[in-house]
């Protein structure tokens, strides 16, 4: 069987060899394993941008290779004719000379991928919804278009869509899934630290403006003003780096609140284990890998109420739902902080419910997808 994977996530060539982003190609590789071929057909960039990146660690035909382009407005959609005329020309040949196609959206190329395979009613596909696929959640048009198409049973034959949550009044196109990290071998009883020592708090993922590191940092320096020894590590890069070192050092921070940047896996999972809370107020997620990861390790999540995110945390019964106000938020935290009953339950619950979404799982739920 020939796997056909359309993307807006880059591949990136150097020195004879392909880069990928590395949880992405982390989940790729589970699902070469039930397949005979794998074929990209992506965008390729020339350096890594400052993308967290790793080898291809399977055989891969050679890459077909996409346009870049931007269809966040319909002007921009004007604007990119030409590229999406181009883009959609090559995802039709590519889909024409595979066996199974595999949607990564939302995105622009997810967004083509989308419209193409209509013409295909006959191939079996997935796709991998990655975003927040909640009805009420405000999104762009264009995300808003791909959920409508993926889910339409009149436009889109032969597929499954793996989508993070259950949400009612939704198609038989579509199937609950998850993401995981960590295999069942990973397993072990992580013992916290009690609050008479250092209280510590982790924030995982990109340093923009959606993921809110700028409020996580707020945060930690509310509790650190009542008293509180608290620390927090952020670990990840953006374009909010800037933002963030002004603030820490403006507001004497830099002995409390640290920036790590870009870390290997083995790191972030020592960050986990350490920590007390992970903490990600993010505008919008679809499976937020890093609160799934440090409920893994016993971290008490503390998150914003975005997609499945309330499922996760069982409505706080696991974790803290962030309101997004600083002087509610801090309140909430202070009271787990001086209820280390409350916060041991919540933990434990956390690590029970994160430890049943092994890789082991999800590489038999993918057999069964790809084998169906």
């Amino acid at each position: 069987m020939k796997l056909l994977i359309i993307s807006s996530a880059p591949l990136i060539a150097s020195h004879d060899k392909w880069y990928a982003y590395s949880p992405y190609i982390n989940e790729i590789k589970i699902w070469s394993h039930y397949v005979d071929e794998v074929q990209f057909c992506a965008p390729i960039w020339e350096t890594d941008e400052g993308l967290l990146i790793s080898e291809i660690p399977f055989n891969m035909l050679p890459p077909i290779q996409l346009i870049k382009f931007n269809i966040k407005s319909v002007a921009a959609v004007l604007n990119s004719f030409y590229s999406v005329f181009v883009n959609m020309k090559i995802i039709y040949q590519a889909i024409k000379n595979a066996d199974h196609i595999h949607l990564r959206c939302p995105g622009n190329i997810g967004l083509l991928g989308c419209f193409v395979q209509i013409l295909f009613p006959n191939k079996k596909k997935t796709a991998k919804y990655a975003g927040n696929w909640d009805p009420k959640s405000k999104q762009p048009w264009s995300y808003k278009l791909q959920k409508y198409i993926l889910s339409s049973t009149f436009l889109t034959k032969n597929i499954q869509v793996l989508v993070y949550g259950e949400w009612p009044r939704q198609s038989k196109n579509c199937k609950p899934f998850f993401t995981a990290t960590y295999s069942e071998k990973d397993k072990e009883v992580i013992q916290k630290t009690d609050f008479n020592k250092t209280i510590e708090f982790v924030f995982v993922g990109n340093l923009v403006r959606g993921k809110n590191p700028l409020y996580a940092i707020q945060l930690v320096e509310q509790l650190i003003k009542k008293g509180k020894n608290v620390n927090l590590n952020l670990y990840g890069e953006g374009i909010e780096r800037t933002v963030l070192e002004e603030y820490i050092q403006n507001n004497q921070l830099e002995k409390n609140i640290f920036l790590k940047g870009n870390q290997n896996q083995e790191t972030i999972k020592k960050a986990y284990q350490k920590s007390h809370f992970v903490l990600l107020p993010s505008k919008s997620e679809g499976w937020p890998k890093a609160i799934a990861e440090g409920m893994f390790w016993g971290c008490v999540p503390v998150v914003t109420a975005v997609s499945c995110v309330p499922f996760m945390l069982n409505h706080g019964d696991r974790g803290v739902l962030l309101e997004m106000n600083l002087s509610n938020d801090t309140i909430q935290l202070e009271a787990i902080i001086e209820d280390r009953k409350c916060y041991v339950d919540k933990s434990i619950k956390a690590s029970e419910w994160s430890q049943k979404f092994t890789k082991d799982i999800f590489e038999t739920e993918i057999k069964k997808i790809l084998q169906s």
